[in-house]
């Protein structure tokens, strides 16, 4: 089974996304539906994804939920859900089938230790009462507080999402690399291989460059505990899906066949209970 564990859609006509606040984000500005992604899905004879969200807005997470049901490609949807409400949980109790995990962009609370607040701490351990996921949204300065959010809630599964976003344009290495090896240290915690290419320059970034990056979260992690994830469509501002593929198979092109099967699809089906695919996506895709 082959995963891709991150990806994005939105439709603005439907609602804003706050994050694309500049002439930046210009070049995806536009309204992302599944049937953009399914040709890359194919090309790639990928079995199923991980639908995550983009804004803080429970109607979204409900709509990606809708995109579960069926036969399609979506096997789960990483959604949003206010973590400090006391009522989390009856909203998650009610919300539909599909939903494996929750997400909140913490790289923009203007707190780095929002994720060891009291209100905070509470709903994590509300997220480990349903079985569910949660997933880092983090950069490296608010790594110590993810440390401290995984020490004190040891019945979740964490997911760090895009490796922490490491300063790969500047050469950074410190202190990404030790906090992210902390973080590492805790059983319960695995980590996407997505999103490098856009924490690069997006105009002249090299495989060299990024490789060091992936092979140190495969090094701490290891395999088994390591997702691929293509970050589409946020990843175009950088590179094409078949790059951002492409990047990964290299980095992983040491590993055992199991392990790389781990890396492409084993991991994220046992971190997020994703099962075998069915229906018509079952069926075998087209050779490369």
């Amino acid at each position: 089974m082959r995963i891709d564990a991150h990806h994005h859609l939105w439709d603005l006509a439907r609602r804003d996304q706050p994050w694309m606040d500049g002439p930046w984000a210009d070049p995806i500005r536009r309204s992302y539906a599944l049937g953009d992604l399914i040709p890359h899905l194919t090309a790639h004879r990928l079995d199923g994804t991980v639908l995550v969200q983009s804004s803080s807005s429970y109607d979204e997470t409900t709509d990606l939920l809708a995109l579960v049901a069926g036969d399609g490609p979506v096997r789960g949807v990483v959604g949003w859900a206010d973590l400090t409400d006391p009522g989390l949980a009856d909203v998650l109790a009610a919300l539909p089938r599909g939903l494996v995990g929750i997400r909140h962009q913490v790289q923009d609370e203007p707190d780095p230790d929002w994720l060891t607040r009291p209100e905070v701490l509470r709903g994590l351990g509300v997220l480990a009462d349903a079985g569910l996921v949660y997933d880092l949204l983090v950069t490296p300065r608010e790594l110590p507080a993810a440390q401290a959010a995984v020490h004190a809630v040891p019945g979740l599964s964490f997911v760090l999402d895009h490796a922490a976003k490491p300063e790969v344009a500047r050469g950074a290495w410190q202190p990404w690399a030790d906090r992210v090896t902390a973080l590492a240290r805790h059983p319960n915690v695995s980590c996407k291989l997505s999103g490098l290419v856009t924490e690069a320059d997006w105009s002249a970034w090299r495989p060299g460059r990024i490789l060091p990056y992936a092979r140190h979260i495969l090094d701490v992690f290891g395999p088994g505990r390591v997702l691929f994830g293509s970050d589409w469509p946020v990843c175009t501002l950088a590179a094409a899906y078949d790059d951002v593929l492409a990047l990964a198979e290299s980095a992983t092109g040491g590993l055992t066949e199991a392990e790389r099967a781990a890396v492409f699809g084993g991991t994220a089906g046992r971190v997020y209970g994703i099962g075998a695919p069915h229906g018509r996506w079952a069926r075998p895709r087209p050779p490369r």
